[in-house]
């Protein structure tokens, strides 16, 4: 009876000795994988990978600002950059001053004003002509009578303008022909219709070299010839 009481003592005494190997490998199997995750991750830390996800990173936060903002960050207190220093230049109305085109595009550079003498103080400027080569007739609306004109153009701009209204002449011929054949009998008895028909006709010519050149610069229309009949 003895003999049996101390057996079952005996095996409860050898279970923890089982479990001691047991636990030994799991440590071991712990220590292999921190060891295996250090050296990748100190192998990646090395070759520069986090480096490069923080570079392709920032490449797409300057990708979106780019799309957001116009040119990304602007100078660094929040206020977008300009351009080279110039602003965006803009079309012009006929008297020299720029305004942008329907599209937001700029227009071409205003020529300058020419000066007489090289002194700006004195403000005297040189007259630029330039007659159109051939008279301009049309018929008055509603009536047998036709109107025929010879026009003279002046501007205080340098040589571009009368360049380009050499260039774009048929056009401002049609221009300035649908402007004359709106006419009647009844306005040419206005006193002051030659004035209002020259400055009508002035506006004219600077909407088209507008559309056409990005600048007017025609500042007046003369009749060297006015002729009904």
């Amino acid at each position: 009876m003895a003999e049996e009481a101390a057996a079952p003592e005996e095996q409860v005494e050898s279970e923890p000795k089982k479990k001691g190997p047991l636990v030994k490998i799991i440590l071991m199997v712990v220590a292999v994988l921190f060891l295996i995750g250090a050296s990748v991750g100190g192998t990646l830390l090395a070759t520069g990978f986090f480096s490069k996800k923080d570079q392709a990173k920032e490449a797409v936060d300057a990708q979106l600002d780019k799309l957001e903002g116009g040119d990304g960050h602007g100078d660094g207190h929040g206020e977008a950059k300009k351009d080279d220093g110039h602003g965006e230049p803009k079309k012009d109305d006929g008297h020299g001053e720029a305004k942008k085109d329907d599209h937001g595009k700029p227009g071409a550079e205003a020529p300058s004003k020419e000066l007489v003498t090289p002194d700006a103080d004195n403000q005297r400027w040189k007259f630029n002509y330039y007659a159109l080569e051939k008279p301009l007739l049309s018929n008055l609306a509603g009536s047998r009578k036709v109107m025929q004109v010879t026009l003279t153009v002046m501007t205080h701009y340098d040589d571009r303008v009368i360049k380009n209204v050499k260039t774009h002449e048929l056009a401002l011929r049609a221009g300035i022909l649908d402007v004359m054949r709106q006419k009647t009998e009844a306005d040419l008895r206005e006193p002051d219709f030659r004035k209002a028909l020259a400055e009508e006709v002035r506006l004219t010519v600077n909407s088209l070299l507008e559309k056409y050149e990005g600048f007017g610069g025609i500042e007046e229309v003369m009749f060297t010839e006015f002729v009904v009949q």
